[in-house]
């Protein structure tokens, strides 16, 4: 489920730009750094957030990042101007960043069997796949008949199931000992 609100949400916003365009009366560059804001915060912070995930638990932080993405999105359909907007998206884009590399870490814990692990990875690369190829079908429609707010509403129910089925059926892991990974301890 997170990785389907994420993965939508990288086309359904391309959608909605000319509708928030009219009706935040942002000029181009601003409609680009609603996009780019995601993407730069996004990408420099996905490696610390796999890196968070091993030291204090790989379901706290992919929790955290749901809950970060999901105020981020409501934010974002309240967004009175431009500059809002894309300071919602850099909210959403922090949550986003503690998801895919904390599944993927997660995926790999939790399936230990070869076959298990290759069809969890199958679904996962499967649902991520999905998910941007019904961004713009979604969007469309959201946008045209309800308005652009609308496509970071869908975000907000997903996002709040996620949250209490990774509570429910991931298990926390982290490293194996309190206090960080033994590969580091030793340069402390």
């Amino acid at each position: 489920m997170s990785l389907f609100i994420v993965g939508i949400d990288n086309t359904i916003v391309n959608v909605a730009l000319p509708s928030i365009q009219r009706d935040l009366h942002a000029p181009v560059s601003g409609l680009q750094w609603i996009i780019d804001a995601y993407t730069l915060v996004l990408a420099s912070l996905l490696m610390l957030s796999g890196s968070t995930g091993d030291r204090l638990g790989r379901r706290r932080t992919f929790q955290t990042g749901l809950a970060l993405f999901t105020v981020g999105s409501l934010l974002c359909s309240l967004s009175p101007s431009l500059g809002w907007l894309i300071a919602a998206r850099m909210i959403q884009a922090v949550g986003g960043s503690m998801l895919n590399p904390v599944a993927m870490s997660i995926i790999t814990n939790t399936f230990t069997d070869a076959k298990e692990r290759a069809r969890a990875i199958g679904v996962w690369g499967a649902t991520v796949g999905v998910s941007m190829a019904l961004g713009p079908v979604f969007g469309g429609l959201l946008v045209g008949s309800v308005g652009w707010q609308s496509i970071f509403w869908i975000n907000i129910p997903v996002g709040l199931a996620a949250l209490v089925l990774a509570g429910r059926f991931i298990p926390e892991s982290g490293p194996p000992r309190p206090g960080g990974s033994t590969r580091w301890a030793s340069c402390w």
